[in-house]
């Protein structure tokens, strides 16, 4: 009987989301969460999910999956009127939409990608994260996780929130950080990464009764 009633308490909750300013903690806060359900959570492995859809390689996918610079939105925007053209951008997120969508037939945590946006549409369930903080915090962040390469740090994290945004605007019409499409806005910088975890838990769960 218990093992039914904490099953039952499982598949009650709902697909989380997670959009992110960079450095902002979302795969650690994703971390957490599932370890508080029980339940998988996807970033860096979505990549391979995606790859297997596509046709796209994992590399193609890493660069553009999440990313849009200014001048290739515009190069969408433009091609795009175009009967026979379909960009690699847009082949990329049609194969992510159909693995969020898979994906979300189970309770999990789905980090970036506008899935926030893609269940919305689809009438999934789901309750929807925007992380933001301090930029010398997370300027201080991207240096502990050290994948700017050459570029200096805080042009690195401006480079990825600008690309983040764009992707954004690009395929729902929005800003990243336009709070209609979140059920919480969280400046993950006044709390610790536990204290963040815990009180997005406290609200998946109110929403889940």
């Amino acid at each position: 009987m218990a093992q039914q009633e904490e099953q039952t308490q499982k598949t009650r909750i709902p697909v989380i989301t997670i959009s992110r300013e960079y450095g902002a903690g979302g795969r650690t806060i994703a971390r957490g969460l599932a370890k508080e359900f029980d339940i998988p959570w996807y970033d860096k492995d979505f990549v391979a999910k995606t790859a297997e859809k596509s046709g796209y390689s994992v590399e193609d996918i890493n660069r553009e999956g999440e990313r849009l610079s200014k001048g290739s939105r515009f190069l969408n925007s433009v091609l795009n009127n175009s009967a026979s053209y379909t960009s690699s951008h847009d082949g990329i997120y049609e194969a992510q939409k159909k693995v969020i969508l898979d994906l979300s037939k189970e309770p999990c945590i789905i980090v970036g990608r506008c899935a926030n946006f893609i269940l919305r549409e689809a009438n999934v369930p789901a309750f929807s994260v925007f992380l933001y903080a301090d930029e010398e915090l997370r300027i201080r962040r991207a240096g502990e996780l050290a994948e700017n390469g050459d570029m200096e740090l805080r042009r690195f994290v401006n480079k990825i929130d600008t690309q983040r945004d764009n992707y954004c605007r690009n395929y729902t019409h929005h800003s990243m950080g336009d709070y209609h499409l979140y059920d919480l806005c969280l400046n993950s910088g006044r709390m610790s990464m536990e204290e963040n975890v815990a009180l997005i838990a406290k609200m998946v769960r109110s929403m889940a009764r």
